[in-house]
């Protein structure tokens, strides 16, 4: 199919950031940009939600272990709205090639999201609350790139999106150690917090 690579692109951006994706395409149909936009991604009310809720990201992504949670959240959502959009530039015939795309588009947004929150769990174990600001604007601003430019030239697009993806895997294989030492560490937490409040509720109780 000839929407297949902004398909694919449109995935991959929204398992990073789906409301930007939502909102800029809605905004390239809205202005006649793009003609490849279908009609119910281009509705006002569509766009406002999408817009307060990249705002509400946009917040939450720069703020540590608020964006893990986030991302948790958002491991549903993200495949989700990658299916849908891919369904919709393939067009609402339920015809299997619309299927096939749905699938493109949420299979490779799974991806995507997996990249992103596995990489800001190891980001999370930095005692240094600026790396996620950094990573979190740079999240956006490729993002961003990108979808624009599949606008122009999505197949050129595809491949950058798909040079990213795997870039991506490699470097969450490479960051697995670290973020098993956040969970570890995450459990360590839970776990002397828990003892902590069991010791303040013995040493607190009366005498017998």
């Amino acid at each position: 199919m000839s929407v297949l690579p902004l398909v694919f692109t449109s995935g991959w951006a929204s398992g990073i950031n789906a409301y930007a994706v939502i909102l800029l395409l809605g905004v390239f149909g809205a202005t006649g940009l793009s003609d490849e936009v279908p009609a119910s991604l281009q509705r006002t009310d569509v766009l406002v939600v999408a817009g307060v809720l990249f705002l509400c990201e946009s917040v939450a992504d720069k703020i540590p272990y608020v964006d893990s949670l986030w991302d948790t959240v958002h491991t549903v959502i993200r495949p989700v709205s990658g299916a849908v959009v891919g369904a919709l530039l393939a067009g609402q015939s339920g015809s299997l090639s619309d299927l096939a795309a749905g699938a493109v588009g949420g299979s490779t947004a799974l991806a995507s999201h997996f990249v992103k929150a596995g990489t800001r769990m190891a980001v999370n174990t930095s005692p240094e609350p600026f790396s996620n600001i950094v990573l979190s604007t740079a999240e956006d601003l490729g993002v961003g790139g990108v979808v624009t430019f599949a606008m122009f030239n999505p197949r050129a697009a595809a491949v950058i999106a798909a040079v990213l993806l795997l870039i991506g895997l490699v470097l969450l294989v490479y960051l697995w150690s670290r973020i098993r030492r956040f969970r570890r560490r995450r459990a360590q937490r839970r776990e002397e917090k828990r003892l902590a409040a069991t010791t303040r509720a013995v040493g607190g109780a009366p005498p017998g």
